[in-house]
């Protein structure tokens, strides 16, 4: 019989919805399954099974009263540290925040109890949620489940190794530099990186957001199907007033056309030939279910990449850069230094050339998914990178910040895209990246669908390496 750790969302929420199930059991089958592999893994860093127990209570009584709870009705998730949760610390990797404890709950957290989902942990990101790789001082190192010389990807890395290990069926995560695209590619996963305005943002427990993260960063989820996104999107997505750019657009729109762009090295970024192999089976994949696919040169990727790292730099070098001194963890600090030095010192004027250019890049980007719906491209340039790899030298920081390009550059656009797992490559994950108009998630996950059901769904793993 399949383990209840095993099960999609969506197949959990049925099941207690019918009352196959209780919420209580499935609960204590996700605790017990946390208290086996958490250890060795590092992927939830703060724990309260007495406050998810009874969360999930709560949902076993309005069933109980004839209440639907939600289109996440009984489904276990876990919840990023960078965002506030009641209660708990929103310590964002860091031990200046470790008694940072919130007072209410951010939208999203909100948005995911309306929904009927029962929290049930609280997932490692690097310190100041800023690498591609999950470690800090306060909570440690997380590795990936299915490869542990591999990064479980950041910031998001903890949720993305807990869905893979099967800690809970949904991963809250964030991204304004592929926070959520690439541990989800790391960890063999779904991942999606919705609308800029789609999911609402706000901590009470900080100042507001700075432009950069205002412009870039959003909360999404990771899992193991795209359906499960897709019903995750549906509970994040609920309106917020505390939000001022969040906009209450349909989860589906008009019909569109079945077409799709194939870039395999956008804008000359170096592309591994087991990553451009996953590309072009993505794509022939989707033209066996009918759909056109042109490989084409694509949008401006570099310049929105460069307008990526000057946005979220002057955000960082103005607020940050005496905390990551103070903080002391000399990982973060050399990666601020690599990108800072990328970027350069970001002062009004660059700033403001930034935003000018952004309009443009938009707007040309906007054009290209209006003749293409779907854009194909790497997630990353290379397989998943080893442990940490980007703190080796300088010149491997290059070579990784390069790999990571489309990565950079879609936050800049405020467009949804969606890392789509397609297997292993030589004991790596690996697949590829689709991308598409604003609002139009919709259309990521029907493609995303279509690769899914030709490259198999992704299944939770024993973290057992021998």
């Amino acid at each position: 019989m399949t383990q209840v750790w095993q099960w999609t969302a969506a197949q959990t929420a049925t099941a207690v919805r019918n009352k196959d199930i209780s919420a209580t059991e499935v609960t204590q089958a996700h605790l017990d399954r946390m208290a086996e592999v958490n250890p060795k893994i590092n992927a939830v860093v703060q724990q309260f099974p007495d406050e998810a127990l009874s969360a999930a209570q709560k949902v076993d009584q309005a069933i109980a009263r004839g209440v639907d709870p939600g289109p996440l009705c009984g489904v276990p998730v876990t919840i990023k540290v960078n965002v506030d949760q009641a209660g708990h610390a929103t310590t964002n990797g860091l031990q200046l925040q470790e008694t940072l404890i919130a007072e209410a709950d951010s939208p999203v957290v909100s948005n995911m109890r309306k929904a009927g989902a029962v929290i049930i942990g609280r997932t490692n990101t690097p310190a100041f949620s800023m690498r591609w790789f999950t470690k800090n001082n306060l909570h440690g190192l997380t590795l990936n489940p299915r490869n542990k010389a591999v990064t479980p990807g950041g910031s998001s890395g903890g949720a993305a190794a807990a869905v893979a290990a099967g800690i809970g069926a949904i991963g809250h995560g964030t991204d304004i530099a592929g926070s959520i695209r690439y541990p989800a590619y790391a960890c063999g996963l779904q991942g999606l990186r919705p609308t800029l305005g789609r999911v609402p943002a706000y901590n009470a427990s900080a100042p507001d957001r700075l432009i950069g993260a205002q412009l870039m960063a959003v909360s999404g989820p990771i899992a193991r199907s795209v359906a499960d996104i897709e019903l995750s999107l549906m509970a994040m997505s609920a309106p917020d007033l505390r939000d001022p750019w969040h906009v209450a657009a349909p989860l589906t729109g008009v019909e569109f056309p079945k077409r799709a762009a194939l870039v395999t090295a956008p804008d000359g970024m170096p592309v591994d030939d087991e990553v451009k192999a996953a590309l072009r089976l993505a794509a022939d994949q989707l033209k066996d279910a009918g759909w056109t696919v042109d490989e084409v040169r694509g949008p401006p990727m570099r310049r929105a990449a460069e307008t990526n790292a000057c946005l979220w730099m002057a955000d960082t070098q103005m607020a940050a850069t005496a905390m990551i001194e103070k903080e002391g963890d000399v990982e973060a600090q050399f990666v601020f230094e690599q990108m800072s030095k990328d970027a350069g010192d970001v002062g009004q004027a660059e700033l403001m050339n930034a935003l000018q250019t952004r309009v443009g890049l938009m707007r040309a980007w906007d054009m290209f998914l209006q003749e293409y719906p779907v854009l194909i491209c790497p997630v990353s340039g290379t397989l998943p990178f080893d442990q940490q790899q980007d703190v080796q030298s300088p010149e491997g920081f290059a070579a990784l910040y390069e790999a990571q390009l489309t990565q950079r550059a879609v936050p800049t656009i405020g467009v949804p895209s969606l890392a789509v797992a397609m297997g292993e490559t030589a004991g790596r994950p690996n697949g590829v990246q689709l991308v598409g108009p604003r609002y139009r998630e919709d259309i990521l996950l029907a493609a995303g669908a279509v690769i899914e059901a030709a490259s198999g769904q992704p299944k939770a793993v024993d973290p057992n390496w021998g």
